[in-house]
């Protein structure tokens, strides 16, 4: 079972930055005026924003770290712990997080690494860093998630390219005993590993002559082995078989029930996936923020990135929240954090 309860944690402060470029789903050549509404109401995304080609995942991490550490007036020496969690890291080796402790002029002792996950990441990162601080030995962390999502895309697969974007965020976090417990559900399914997936790259379906070779596996849609590989309709169905149920045995777990929670902080897949799980756990409206419009699917990024624009007002007073995460992988979780009370940063924007 993956459930969970760890004690003594604080989240203290969340910020998100995204690439200052906009994409405009109307403007998406590929599609056609009606293909293109169609795709929006479905969906929910109209705009998403586009790293530029030096533009990586690990920059837009450390300028919503800085961001924390000068608002917060933090001693970069007292910062314990440092994990990265994304699919699009710098270099194959060594581990980006080690470069970020760096790049960040954090302490030598901090202990820096590296999660490679996507969607159900944010979920999971906040119950590892959770982990490890909850004895006390350290004290202060940053759990920097994000992904540079369009890297993989190709401009002529209709399935993918309209969907994603990019983004980087850091969460800070505190060993505290007053808190109030989080508790996790975490779980996954490698059987379903090809649902989403880039085929060639890595040791077991390395680059080779083939990997550039453009695939037509309808009208428009086009890959390669290096772009993303998305099943749609396995990952719908994946979701709605799975995410619902996880919620459930996580509030059955610690004895709440769905009114006890402000707002559900659902990954941000496609609005009319995330609509009807939001119908199955009988959740109202209000309690489910989106920020699929502005951003569409910024990967393992999208939980903190909405509550940074969707419930940064909100967030200065004691707040019960629910996260769900799903995805890639298959990998899928969710958490409660009950009285949490988390700076959430202006939202940074950079070339």
């Amino acid at each position: 079972m993956g459930l969970t309860t760890i004690p003594n944690i604080r989240i203290k402060a969340i910020a998100a930055c995204v690439p200052k470029n906009e994409e405009s789903n109307y403007d998406y050549d590929l599609l056609t005026e009606a293909e293109q509404k169609l795709l929006v109401k479905t969906t929910g995304i109209e705009k998403r924003r586009v790293a530029s080609d030096t533009l990586c995942t690990s920059d837009m991490c450390l300028e919503s770290a800085e961001k924390i550490i000068e608002d917060l007036n933090i001693n970069r020496e007292e910062i314990d712990v440092l994990i990265l969690v994304s699919q699009t890291i710098d270099y194959f080796l060594p581990a980006t997080s080690i470069i970020l402790q760096d790049r960040l002029k954090l302490s030598k002792n901090t202990v820096a690494f590296d999660m490679v996950l996507g969607c159900s990441g944010y979920v999971y990162g906040l119950s590892v860093i959770s982990s490890l601080m909850s004895s006390g030995n350290l004290k202060k962390g940053l759990l920097l998630v994000g992904d540079k999502s369009t890297f993989s895309l190709s401009k002529e697969d209709k399935s993918t390219y309209p969907l994603f974007g990019d983004v980087g965020t850091a969460t800070y976090l505190e060993y505290d005993e007053t808190a109030t417990p989080i508790d996790f559900n975490l779980q996954s399914d490698g059987s379903g590993y090809k649902a989403i997936m880039i085929p060639d790259g890595g040791t077991r379906s390395p680059w080779t002559k083939e990997t550039d070779k453009v695939v037509e596996l309808e009208k428009g849609v086009k890959r390669t082995k290096r772009n993303l590989w998305l099943d749609g309709i396995e990952v719908f169905n994946f979701s709605l078989r799975e995410a619902a149920p996880n919620v459930k045995l996580l509030l059955e777990y610690n004895k709440t029930n769905i009114d006890d929670y402000d707002y559900y902080l659902f990954h941000q897949a496609n609005k009319l996936m995330n609509e009807s799980i939001r119908k199955k756990l009988k959740i109202e409206p209000g309690k489910v923020p989106y920020s699929l419009k502005n951003f569409g699917n910024t990967s393992s990024g999208s939980i903190p990135l909405t509550i940074v624009t969707e419930l940064q007002e909100k967030m200065d007073k004691p707040t019960n929240l629910v996260l769900s995460a799903f995805g890639v992988g298959l990998s899928w979780g969710s958490a409660a954090i009950k009285n949490a009370q988390i700076k959430c940063l202006p939202l940074i924007e950079i070339e």
